[in-house]
């Protein structure tokens, strides 16, 4: 008799559970986004420089490169110290 009991509330739950989601679903697909905000006043115009200027972006690149292999490098060079160390004593 318990068990009848359980099956008839999980039953319940499903059927509450599903009205819940496709009701969800239904007020999410009716919602509609507003239109863009309008550009501000001294908004550039499309012939103006980006934002930011034209700064070159490889040369950036270039340097944080070579501060990453350096200091690959530096970390390798201590480990084969340490364990150049470990094996002399």
């Amino acid at each position: 008799m318990l068990n009848i009991k359980k099956l008839e509330t999980m039953k319940n739950i499903k059927i509450i559970l599903a009205i819940l989601t496709i009701s969800l679903f239904a007020g999410i697909s009716t919602v509609n986004a507003d239109n863009n905000p309008p550009n501000p006043p001294q908004a550039p115009l499309p012939n103006d420089h980006p934002i930011g200027g034209s700064a070159p972006v490889g040369s950036g690149l270039v340097i944080l490169l070579g501060l990453g292999a350096g200091y690959g490098a530096k970390k390798v060079y201590n480990y084969y110290k340490t364990g150049k160390e470990e094996l002399e004593e």
